[in-house]
């Protein structure tokens, strides 16, 4: 079986080596299993058999028996002409039209045989009109070999230009299951009856070929469960072995350094979040195992602080605490932050960049060795080889959809047993999507603002209105707020972007010649970004025109506006990371959005969304169904390196939820994974490990 699962596509009838390699390209199809899991993206229901006589050119793909009148040729170019054959049922007449591929009709298609023609009605000339249309013999209806329900292949236009139809995949995928003994069961039977889950081989076949929606519903069920349950046992099983392989250091007390902070310190009060959070977090490094666990947050939460009373605990305990920001920006807030927290504590914090070179580094890198730094904070540069230290026992690591598995490895690396880990997003991740991203990781969330914050108003303008918005802007500055402007700075076309900022900047300082503006954008030097940066934050200038360079890693209490010009050209995630750059301090804060007139049906829900609540899970739920696991900004670093071939997490949260509950079952039962009476499971597991999905990434 496996042999035949691996047979190379070429040597399918139908396909040869110039097929092959068309498919190879723009499918990534080189072998029979390939094939078997290129899934149809939709079905059409050819059940119903409509009359010319009714159709209209605003009805869907219809389906239509009659015969052939006669065939015209029109004459397009010197070697292109256009085919039309007119074609009646007796109720009317219907002109099926080629624009390519009119030869071939005109020698395979007979005048006065009874066909079926499946295609999208138009009308051209007052005529119905079927361009491009699918034609069948009519005895297929009378066989009963015409499907119900139509299984349609994703294609590209390369593959079209050479003959490759969703038509020409779904005689493929029907010849290569014709030649495939049954295939053989990945799921025990004490797993598959109680769910009432269809058998592999059946789900497959129906999968391609379905008799009927009820058939077609079973196989998806049986196949997306399938795929979700060694998603979840992979990362189950991993995180297992981690929890035996490595004792994570014991925290015993909390000690002089935390409570002088809390009781001296402590800028506000704790929320309930924060010390539901806190306790969760004692109760780990109190455990004996490492801990490895996810802080989701919104903006302004008080992440942080978190933080850094779980890294003052380490120090109560005689070890060194570290914290890994993604970008410069970001370290350097954070250790600004942390310095005035820890204001007049006799505790060393010191930052490592990529910029801290020379005599400062080395003194760092000395620190670190000889414990005399007891807080780092850095950026990637915190994971190279040099950075040694004394006794490393707790890491903070923010922002990790940013960063990947194998660097958050990098740094249990640094001891020699692994150091507490916590990890910590801005993002809120919806909970199907957390439990496959991060499933190894134990979850807390603060879903609760510190007191005195106002909830953000966030409004939609249209650009023709832009008048308007200065004289709001000019209001707010009068009143001795602050304001962000963001221009949108897409990579693919940084350039042009780019100018767009630099002319935006000008018209904003003729539109506003009484106040002081900064300018910021990811292509300056970091000396002059922070030198921008740091006028603003002072108060020198109340106005910063930016990129989203300021998405994460400012905070600016005086700051109660953020316009978002061309906000349809963001994610939904992205504009609520924006809009949480205001509203950190107790005044009202305002967040406008600006779009063109014309939007997509999409983009309007989007802003519509943003416009309805503040509540970050609320919008990334959104988000998700809208845009997809796999196009959410740091998914493919964090742990969705690969793509689900049918389950779709935005959707199939059920789903996934019993995948997991499978999988824990089996890992609690057999956590060494020797039982007999798994072996099918561990078997396939390591077959899937052997593809090309990479599955250490999702561990």
């Amino acid at each position: 079986m496996d042999n035949i699962w691996s047979q190379d596509i070429q040597f399918l009838p139908g396909v040869g080596p110039n097929r092959k390699k068309i498919l190879g390209d723009e499918l990534g199809i080189h072998t029979y299993g390939d094939l078997l899991d290129n899934y149809p993206y939709k079905y059409v229901d050819r059940s119903r058999i409509y009359t010319i006589h009714e159709l209209t050119g605003d009805m869907p793909f219809v389906q239509i028996v009659g015969h052939i009148l006669s065939f015209e040729t029109f004459p397009m170019s010197a070697r292109k002409e256009r085919v039309v054959a007119h074609f009646t049922d007796g109720t009317g007449i219907a002109d099926l039209t080629w624009f390519n591929g009119g030869k071939y009709a005109k020698q395979t298609y007979k005048i006065g045989t009874r066909y079926v023609v499946f295609g999208k009605p138009n009308v051209f000339n007052n005529r119905i009109n079927v361009m491009h249309p699918e034609i069948e013999p009519a005895e297929m209806l009378a066989e009963g070999t015409g499907l119900t329900l139509r299984p349609y292949y994703s294609t590209t236009e390369k593959m079209k230009k050479r003959g490759i139809t969703s038509r020409t995949i779904e005689k493929l995928t029907k010849s290569m299951l014709d030649r495939l003994p049954a295939l053989p069961e990945t799921l025990p039977d004490f797993i598959a009856n109680p769910l009432h889950l269809m058998g592999r081989d059946e789900a497959y076949r129906s999968i391609h070929d379905p008799k009927n929606a009820k058939d077609l519903e079973r196989a998806r069920l049986r196949l997306k469960f399938e795929e979700l349950f060694y998603v979840q046992l992979n990362i189950l099983r991993y995180a297992s072995d981690q929890r035996r392989k490595f004792r994570g250091y014991v925290f015993p007390q909390v000690g002089e350094i935390f409570n002088s902070f809390y009781h001296n310190n402590l800028p506000f009060p704790l929320t309930e979040a924060q010390k539901r959070v806190m306790r969760e977090i004692r109760k780990d490094v109190g455990s004996g195992r490492q801990m490895n666990r996810l802080l989701q947050g919104d903006v302004g939460s008080g992440k942080t602080l978190v933080a850094l009373m779980s890294m003052l605990i380490a120090l109560d305990n005689g070890y060194q605490a570290c914290i890994m920001a993604p970008t410069e920006i970001l370290a350097e807030q954070h250790l600004t932050t942390i310095m005035g927290f820890l204001n007049g504590m006799d505790i060393r914090v010191a930052l490592l960049t990529g910029t801290v070179k020379g005599k400062r580094r080395q003194e760092v890198l000395e620190g670190l060795l000889d414990g005399t730094v007891h807080i780092l904070v850095g950026t990637h540069a915190v994971i190279e080889d040099t950075v040694q230290f004394a006794r490393l026992g707790f890491v903070v690591v923010d922002e990790q959809h940013r960063f990947g598995v194998a660097q958050r490895a990098k740094l249990w690396a640094k001891n020699q047993n692994p150091p507490h880990v916590l990890v910590m997003t801005a993002t809120p991740i919806p909970r199907t999507l957390a439990m496959t991203l991060y499933g190894d990781l134990d979850v807390s969330v603060i879903d609760e603002l510190p007191p005195g914050r106002k909830p953000v108003r966030t409004t939609h303008v249209f650009d023709s209105r832009m008048t308007t918005l200065y004289d709001g802007i000019r209001q707010q500055i009068r009143a001795g707020r602050q304001v962000y402007i963001v221009f949108p700075l897409i990579e693919e076309s940084e350039k042009t972007d780019l100018r767009n900022l630099e002319n935006g900047f000008e018209v904003l300082r003729q539109a506003f010649p009484e106040f002081r503006l900064s300018k910021v954008h990811g292509r300056m030097k970091p000396r002059e970004k922070e030198e921008e940066m740091q006028r603003f934050v002072s108060g020198e200038t109340q106005i910063l025109v930016a990129t989203t360079v300021i998405e994460v890693g400012v905070n600016v209490p005086n700051a109660s506006v953020m316009v978002i010009l061309d906000a349809q050209r963001f994610g939904l995630s992205q504009l609520h990371q924006l809009r949480g750059r205001v509203g950190r301090g107790a005044d009202q804060s305002y967040c406008i959005l600006v779009t063109p007139l014309k939007l997509s049906e999409d983009t309007r829900k989007r802003i519509d969304i943003m416009c309805d609540t503040n509540d970050g899970f609320r919008i990334a739920e959104a988000d998700l169904k809208l845009r997809g696991p796999g196009d959410l900004e740091g998914t493919q670093q964090s742990g969705m390196a690969f793509d689900l071939k049918i389950a779709d997490i935005a959707r199939d949260g059920q789903i996934v939820q019993m995948a997991r509950d499978e999988a824990q079952k089996v890992i609690d039962d057999d956590p060494e994974c020797t039982a007999p009476r798994y072996q099918m499971l561990w078997n396939r597991l390591r077959e899937l490990r052997k593809t090309n999905i990479n599955w250490s990434a999702i561990s």
